[in-house]
C-alpha cells in the first residue's frame, strides 16, 4: 500500500516548488536563452552596435582549427580526471571500509578536500610544483627529471589532470564508501564459503553491486571535468603554455572575456552545453544497460 500525501490547499504543492523553479529559471534557463540568442549576433568591440548574423559564428568555430584541437583536448582531460578519480577514490573507499583502528578518522581526512575550492586547490598545486618554489619540484629535479610545466604543456596537462582529480577523489570516496556498506554482508560471506578469494569477490560480487554508484558517478565526472576545471586552469596555467591546456569552458572564458568575441563565445557555450546533452544521453542509454540495481 502506498503512501499518498494530502494537501489541505492545491496552491501549496506549487508554492513548495515554486522557490526550486525559480532558481532554475533565474540562474539556469534565462542565461542559457541568453547564451542561444547572443550566439546570433555580433557585436563590435566597444559593444555599441549589435548585427544579426544567424548561423556565422558557429561556421567560424567549425572552421577554426583551433577549436577542434580543444575539443579533442576537452574529451582527453575528462577522461582522464574521471578514471583516475574514480579509481583512486574506489581503491580507498575499500581499504576505508575495512575494520580498522581510527577508521572514522581516516575517512574525515579524506573527505576533507572536496570542501576546497577549485582555485584554492589550483594554488596549492602550484605550490607545490612550482619550477621555480615548489617543494614537490625540488626533489624531481635531484631525481634528473626536468620538470617545468610553464614551458612544457605536456607536463602542464598532467598537472592540471593531477589537481582535477585530486580534488575531485574525495566526493568519489564518500558515495563509494556508502555503497561499499549499502552490500549486504551475508553476500560477500556466501561468496566467501564458496571458496571465492578476496580478489574474486570484489569483482564478482562488490564491484557488480557498485555498478549504479559507478554509473553515477562517472555521469559526475564528465559534467565535473568539462566546467568545473575551469577554476584550477586560471589559477594554474590560464590555458598555456601555448593553449596546451585550453579546455572549451576555458577557451569560452578567453574569447568572450579576454578577446571580446562575445557572439563567438556564446556559440561555444551552446555547443558545449548540447555536447553534454548528448554525451550524457549517451551514457544513459548504452552504460546504463550494464547497470545492476
Amino acid at each position: 500500500m502506498q503512501k499518498q500525501a494530502i494537501f489541505q490547499s492545491k496552491l501549496l504543492p506549487y508554492a513548495l516548488v515554486a522557490p526550486q523553479l525559480a532558481i532554475v529559471l533565474i540562474f539556469f534557463y534565462w542565461p542559457a536563452l541568453q547564451a542561444v540568442i547572443q550566439s546570433f549576433l555580433l557585436q563590435d568591440a566597444f559593444g555599441l552596435s549589435t548585427s544579426f548574423v544567424w548561423f556565422d559564428n558557429y561556421i567560424e568555430l567549425f572552421r577554426d582549427p583551433a577549436y577542434f584541437e580543444s575539443i579533442l583536448r576537452t574529451f582527453f582531460f575528462s577522461f582522464a580526471i574521471a578514471v583516475s578519480s574514480l579509481s583512486v577514490a574506489l581503491l580507498l573507499a575499500v581499504m576505508a571500509d575495512k575494520p580498522l583502528r581510527g577508521s572514522t578518522l581516516y575517512r574525515t581526512l579524506l573527505i576533507w578536500p572536496y570542501a576546497v575550492a577549485p582555485p584554492v586547490v589550483g594554488v596549492l598545486w602550484i605550490f607545490m610544483l612550482h619550477p621555480s618554489l615548489g617543494v614537490i619540484s625540488r626533489y624531481l629535479r635531484a631525481a634528473g627529471i626536468d620538470w617545468n610545466p610553464l614551458l612544457d604543456g605536456d607536463q602542464a596537462a598532467s598537472l592540471i589532470i593531477l589537481a582535477a582529480a585530486w580534488k575531485q577523489i574525495s566526493y568519489n570516496f564518500l558515495f563509494f564508501l556508502a555503497g561499499l556498506q549499502a552490500i549486504p554482508k551475508s553476500v560477500l560471506e556466501a561468496a566467501a564459503i564458496d571458496g571465492a578469494r578476496p580478489m574474486r569477490r570484489f569483482w564478482t560480487v562488490t564491484f557488480p553491486l557498485l555498478s549504479p554508484t559507478i554509473f553515477f558517478l562517472l555521469v559526475v565526472n564528465i559534467v565535473y571535468a568539462f566546467f568545473d576545471t575551469f577554476g584550477i586552469i586560471d589559477t594554474m596555467t590560464r590555458g598555456g603554455p601555448g593553449k596546451s591546456t585550453e579546455t572549451l569552458v576555458y577557451k569560452v572564458y578567453s574569447d568572450g572575456l579576454l578577446g571580446g568575441n562575445l557572439g563567438s563565445s556564446a556559440a561555444q557555450s551552446v555547443i558545449l552545453m548540447i555536447m553534454v546533452i548528448v554525451l550524457t544521453g549517451i551514457q544513459f542509454r548504452f552504460v546504463e544497460r550494464k547497470v545492476t540495481y
